[in-house]
């Protein structure tokens, strides 16, 4: 396969760990060394040409190849059966509602979190159970490394330079989730997104870190949906007001409650949509009167639609937890949901 890539001669391991890194090539851990074979490996598996324009990011029209993304992806310890997830995952973001540049350059220190779905799960071995968004897996670890290790090497994102974060968080190394689609009572996130049951899809959301909960002590789901709502309106109180996707992240024991109780993934949506909201006046409770002038009133929804919740199930088995994961910046970014092998903004080889 004719890759276009310039070589570098390396003496040893060793010595690629430090070239790497003195060049700013890493995350500031180990990588292993994308090697013709390697990146070829990938390539192969996707049947993808090297030349292949996976997309253009819109803000600096820079180019995103093929073999420059499975470069990263070795670089971050993918094998080659992982690099779809990697040119899916990829495809999602450069798409232009995602707004992929405010993201990635932004003070705010958001990260990119990948939500997996499909048979391509299982096939990959990615863990949807025990630990979630933790160290589950070599999948998601992997896919979500890849990410931003194309994010710093091919557009520039890092600290000090594109990337202006304030203070960033943990997902910026790796944040990739795969869905407990077996032990869910509703349909994927895949396939509400996509309208295709049994998909196998990534949907990219512009996120914060996770904000975890707990209510150990209901089973009424209206009870539960107010402790997620009021860590939502917590958001809005100490980060931003603005209405955004909204990600929660539900283990099986609460979602065993709406189970029971004969609740939909809607019914949950309509539920939070109703109370995840505040007035602009509540400002002054957390120290920023000053931004309340004379809108008081005003109310403000954590989303624009019930739809805009983004509902994960995900998680071990035991505890009364969840995930209230918030959205970058509101609507300035949208979560994006592509088919993995689908092709949206490229040239068909």
């Amino acid at each position: 396969m004719g890759l276009k890539s310039s070589r570098l001669t390396i003496a040893n391991f060793a010595a690629a760990q430090e070239t790497y890194h003195v060049n700013g090539w890493t995350d500031g851990l180990p990588i292993i060394p994308p090697t013709a074979d390697l990146v070829s490996a990938c390539l192969e598996w996707a049947l993808l040409p090297p030349e292949h324009l996976v997309g253009i990011e819109p803000v600096r029209e820079r180019s995103i190849t093929a073999e420059k993304l499975a470069i990263n992806a070795v670089m971050a310890g993918c094998l080659p059966e992982h690099f779809p997830v990697v040119v899916t995952a990829f495809t999602a973001m450069l798409a232009p509602e995602f707004l992929l540049h405010g993201a990635t350059a932004s003070t705010g220190g958001c990260a990119i979190l990948l939500i997996v779905n499909g048979p391509i799960r299982r096939e990959l071995e990615m863990g949807t159970t025990f630990n979630a968004l933790g160290n589950t897996d070599r999948a998601s670890a992997a896919v979500g490394r890849a990410i931003r290790l194309a994010l710093i090497n091919l557009l520039d994102v890092r600290p000090g330079e594109i990337d202006r974060s304030t203070l960033g968080h943990p997902g910026k190394f790796s944040y990739c989730l795969a869905e407990d689609e077996e032990n869910s009572p509703w349909p994927s996130l895949g396939e509400e997104r996509l309208g295709e049951p049994g998909v196998s899809a990534v949907t990219a959301v512009a996120a914060m870190a996770p904000r975890q909960i707990m209510n150990e002590w209901t089973s009424i789901p209206e009870e539960i949906c107010e402790t997620i709502s009021a860590e939502i309106r917590s958001n809005q109180l100490h980060y931003s007001i603005w209405a955004g996707n909204y990600v929660v992240v539900l283990p099986p024991q609460l979602r065993q409650h709406f189970s029971d109780a004969g609740w939909s993934k809607e019914d949950l949506q309509n539920c939070v949509f109703d109370r995840a909201r505040v007035k602009r006046g509540s400002w002054k409770e957390v120290g920023k009167g000053s931004v309340v002038k004379d809108r008081a009133e005003r109310e403000y929804a954590a989303m624009e639609s019930p739809q805009e919740l983004i509902v994960v199930a995900a998680g071990g088995p035991a505890g009364g937890f969840a995930q209230v994961i918030p959205p970058w910046l509101g609507t300035k970014s949208r979560a994006t949901t592509v088919a993995v092998g689908a092709c949206v903004d490229c040239e068909v080889p």
